[in-house]
């Protein structure tokens, strides 16, 4: 492994060019920097120098992704302040505010609605003072009846799963049930059902947005489930892993440190996997 070495004006640099994008160009860099350092101390120049500088410029992942991980973990820990700054800096870094809904929508299925309702408060809030206007036009979810969840539900479990869920709709949720009984059903019928099948966000994104959580939240177990599903949506063990060094400034390194064993352990199930079957 090749570690790069950069002077002390690279790393502030990087950190300015960073916060230009989050605000949209919006403003001078160094002034808010300067900004940020009065008004905290060694906290605020650490938020330019190191998680700007440091990990935002990383090559891992691009910005629109780790904006996107940021407000769903910001959004599971009902972070107020700092949810307001990163939607508007997800906005800033590609996302749509389509793409951010369905953020938090996900953040619903993982961390609960209590904090899903509190996150959509405060992005609705950036989308009225960006449009200034107090009316949103949002759509309803699609009305299913249990069939058309049941048949969303197991496709998705196709894709997360990489084929290895019973390919017949109705099998597929009895194994659920059988398994976690009434949460299996609930689960099949609107976290797979509704939540994952819906197509204003890519599998792979929504991949990344739970994995974050998880790894918020400390849940090894789901991520267990959830690493490798990942990686059959499309995400890579580079990407997987960046997510884990991004927790180490949104979530603490104990979170991080416990995350990355995870997807460790995730990558050596599936290398031995491999292995025994190329024998």
């Amino acid at each position: 492994m090749t570690i790069e070495e950069i002077s002390y004006e690279e790393r502030h640099r990087r950190g300015l060019d960073v916060l230009s994008t989050l605000s949209g160009g919006r403003g001078d860099p160094e002034t808010t920097a300067q900004a940020m350092t009065d008004g905290l101390g060694a906290l605020g120049s650490y938020a330019v120098d190191y998680v700007l500088g440091d990990l935002w410029s990383r090559p891992q992942l691009s910005r629109r992704d780790r904006s996107m991980i940021v407000i769903a973990i910001l959004s599971a820990f009902r972070a107020d302040d700092e949810l307001h700054a990163h939607v508007h800096g997800g906005l800033s870094h590609g996302l749509s505010r389509e793409e951010i809904e369905e953020v938090i929508l996900q953040v619903a299925g993982y961390a609960g609605f209590p904090a899903a309702m509190h996150a959509t408060r405060i992005a609705t809030r950036v989308f009225r003072t960006r449009d200034k206007t107090e009316h949103l036009e949002r759509p309803p979810a699609d009305r299913k009846d249990d069939k058309a969840r049941r048949i969303d539900a197991n496709d998705v479990r196709q894709t997360l799963t990489g084929g290895r869920a019973n390919p017949d709709p109705d099998q597929d949720l009895e194994n659920m049930v059988g398994y976690i009984g009434d949460v299996g059903l609930l689960a099949n019928q609107w976290a797979f059902g509704e939540l994952w099948s819906r197509p204003q966000l890519a599998r792979r994104d929504r991949s990344l947005v739970v994995i974050a959580i998880l790894t918020a939240l400390s849940k090894e177990a789901e991520l267990a489930i959830h690493i490798p599903g990942g990686l059959n949506h499309g995400l890579t063990r580079e990407e997987i892993t960046e997510v884990m060094v991004q927790m180490t400034v949104y979530g603490g390194f104990p979170r991080a440190v416990e995350g990355i064993r995870a997807a460790q352990t995730a990558f050596a199930k599936i290398d031995a996997r491999a292995a025994k079957a190329d024998r």
